[in-house]
């Protein structure tokens, strides 16, 4: 049994995705980030940056104690190793992969984002920061896009690197983009929404999302108002 620490974000989609694929058994533990539930000091003794999602495997392939994760493409990857799923055993596979997970975590989440912040949350709008982000997520929208012209997925088969980018791409309208300028990327995103696992991963998200997190000032200030400890 694996828990996972959710709330229904692109990050916290990536390992519902991941679960389903895999068949896995899991159950969800809310961290309602509105709240605060990421600050509690249980939920901090597995995810010390105070960041969901995290994950406790309770059977770990070694037999040993329970082990405990947080990052999301550090969970994609344990969860990748464990079940012997969704990364190559070769080293070129392996490594197209993994260059393709670490460009979403460094490139493609952060700049969205940020897009998301500016766009959606801030509670004052600063023209340069919106065009900035919005132009920024064009950008890699295009890296993505060219990257799919001549195949089906981001490295080879359907991988943890697809897994890891798509749930950013959902949002695409709230983030100023059409996916019609992007036909290889429309092609794949489609591609993967019609996967059974895909919808069963999204109705995981049905009934968590409580607070309009654009509009209530307390969880702007929960979400956004943190000071280092």
């Amino acid at each position: 049994m694996i828990d996972l620490y959710y709330w229904p974000t692109p990050n916290g989609h990536k390992i519902t995705l991941f679960l389903e694929e895999a068949g896995l058994d899991y159950r969800i533990v809310p961290v309602d980030i509105g709240k605060g539930d990421q600050f509690a000091p249980d939920f901090l003794k597995i995810a010390p940056n105070n960041r969901m999602p995290a994950i406790v495997d309770h059977e770990p392939a070694d037999g040993g104690a329970p082990i405990s994760l947080f990052e999301s493409g550090a969970i994609l990857l344990y969860l990748a190793e464990k079940t012997g799923r969704f990364l190559p055993a070769d080293t070129r596979g392996r490594a197209e992969v993994v260059q393709w997970l670490m460009w979403q975590m460094g490139g493609l989440g952060p700049m969205l984002g940020q897009n998301h912040h500016f766009n959606i949350y801030a509670p004052e709008k600063i023209p340069y920061a919106q065009d900035r982000y919005r132009r920024e997520t064009a950008r890699l929208y295009g890296v993505l896009n060219s990257r799919l012209a001549d195949r089906d997925y981001v490295a080879g088969d359907y991988s943890i690197a697809d897994m890891a980018c798509y749930p950013w791409i959902v949002p695409h309208e709230a983030q100023g983009q059409a996916l019609t300028d992007f036909p290889h990327l429309h092609r794949w995103f489609d591609r993967i929404a019609a996967r059974p696992a895909t919808a069963a991963a999204y109705a995981r998200a049905e009934g968590l999302k409580t607070r309009n997190l654009a509009t209530d000032e307390e969880a702007r200030k929960m979400l956004f108002g943190q000071n280092a400890r």
